[in-house]
């Protein structure tokens, strides 16, 4: 593909305001558009974007597949002036449903590619396309954390339900491996591996523009959850800090998140902040497992219950597991199986 490279300085202008600011529509870099898009959750957006050059428009990320988004989509397509066939291509970070929902919606309306790292996909086949987990994958968690009937209700209720939010699904996914380049917004743009949140996730590097398209690894003001899932690979919290010292060394200007706000002059400073973030909560952890303790009860020390939505529980369960098994792997604790695994410092 032709290179062009933008060396315009970054502008953050809004397009329109709309009386709801739903969709909140902004070029965050020449020829780059954020759209933020509601959630029905406690993080209530994501963050997706609009690339744009002369090729056509590029999609990263697509939010979960709800009326009201379909809707906050096509009116920034129209804010924008932008049919949707001009959009050549969608790009995803990870196969989170927030990032993947729309996705098979828009590749049916455009006829556009969707491109995940090939783990990705295999997750979005596994857990959403397929309908789920495999039985004994889930019948190991459920075990592992000693996780009762009454949560393991609300983990799989959960989860069933934002598999509905990822239909249609797309007929065809094509794979981006880590080191890849990938042209889009007028830029050539470095695949990057980026696991611990998702195994697979990618994010992506303009070294001309030291501009960071990070998906959810790097957030500016709340911490990506790092959580352990039936078919997470194994030591998902040391992959993630490995990966915030690799980005240690890149240079940054303007780093563009799945959530939250743009980061300008911060980047090195917010990743020393996430990886002190992990320094305490593992030493809460050590200290929760005092005594003994299954994961679920570690869980319960850690984060309030009674101020989480069923939404929330999962993945304060599946956090609390990915630093306990962090410190397990490492010799800080310990754990014996009796029915479920019980930790000890």
């Amino acid at each position: 593909m032709q290179t062009l490279v933008g060396d315009m300085p970054h502008t953050q202008r809004p397009v329109a305001q709309t009386p709801s600011a739903t969709p909140a529509v902004r070029e965050v870099a020449p020829d780059i558009y954020q759209v933020r898009l509601p959630l029905p959750f406690a993080l209530n957006h994501v963050n997706c974007y609009l690339l744009r050059d002369e090729e056509g428009w590029t999609m990263v990320d697509t939010g979960l597949d709800q009326p009201n988004v379909r809707a906050a989509w096509h009116e920034a397509c129209t804010l924008l002036e932008l049919e949707p066939q001009q959009i050549q291509r969608i790009v995803l970070t990870h196969m989170h449903p927030d990032h993947f929902g729309l996705s098979g919606y828009f590749q049916h309306l455009t006829n556009a590619p969707v491109y995940l790292s090939a783990r990705e996909r295999e997750l979005a086949q596994t857990v959403w396309m397929e309908d789920g987990w495999r039985p004994e994958l889930v019948a190991e968690y459920w075990r592992m954390g000693g996780i009762p009937n009454d949560v393991r209700g609300v983990i799989s209720d959960q989860t069933e339900r934002l598999r509905y939010m990822t239909m249609p699904h797309p007929h065809e996914i094509a794979t981006l491996e880590a080191g890849e380049i990938v042209h889009m917004g007028g830029r050539d743009f470095l695949a990057i591996h980026a696991p611990g949140h998702s195994d697979g996730q990618l994010i992506f590097y303009s070294a001309a523009d030291q501009l960071m398209l990070c998906g959810d690894q790097v957030l500016k003001s709340i911490t990506p959850n790092i959580g352990l899932w039936p078919s997470t690979e194994a030591d998902p919290l040391g992959r993630y800090l490995e990966s915030l010292n690799e980005l240690m060394a890149l240079p940054v200007l303007l780093a563009l998140p799945g959530h939250g706000s743009v980061m300008t002059t911060e980047w090195q400073a917010r990743l020393c902040a996430l990886e002190e973030h992990h320094r305490v909560r593992l030493e809460e952890t050590r200290r929760a497992v005092e005594g003994g303790a299954t994961a679920l009860e570690v869980s319960r020390r850690l984060f309030n219950y009674g101020k989480l939505s069923e939404h929330e529980v999962r993945f304060a369960v599946a956090e609390a597991m990915a630093h306990l098994d962090y410190l397990a792997r490492r010799g800080v604790i310990t754990f014996s199986d009796n029915g479920a695994r019980h930790y000890s410092a």
